[in-house]
């Protein structure tokens, strides 16, 4: 069964994104902040993570870079999730390592595309 690692500080967007995978039969492992993400990573090897850009201790952007330096995660798809949507938001997190890029609030039809896309 394909894993998927949700890296999110926010409750609510936590519970959403948790019960959409879930009814998707995908198992879901959390983290609230960039550190504890970065070490579920390396533990898990998930086959996706979903990864907020705003999180507390480490943010997205760090996170992000610390996984793709790890030889057997640079294919791992990382989707941003996130509610930046300014000027050069979207490039900075394309070239920081992410795969793709998913806007706030999520919707849910568009979010579920997105993930079966990679997985």
């Amino acid at each position: 069964m394909k894993k998927v690692l949700v890296i999110e500080d926010n409750k609510v967007s936590m519970y959403l994104m948790r019960t959409i995978i879930k009814k998707l039969g995908y198992i879901v492992i959390e983290a609230r902040d960039g550190y504890t993400g970065v070490d579920l990573a390396i533990a898990e090897r998930p086959d996706l993570i979903l990864m907020d850009i705003q999180l507390p201790i480490m943010d997205g952007y760090m996170a992000t870079k610390k996984i793709r330096a790890i030889e057997e995660m640079k294919d791992i798809p990382i989707i941003a999730i996130t509610s930046y949507a300014m000027i050069g938001d979207r490039e900075k997190i394309l070239t920081t390592g992410c795969t793709a890029y998913i806007e706030k609030p999520i919707e849910p039809k568009s979010f579920i595309e997105e993930l079966k896309k990679y997985l």
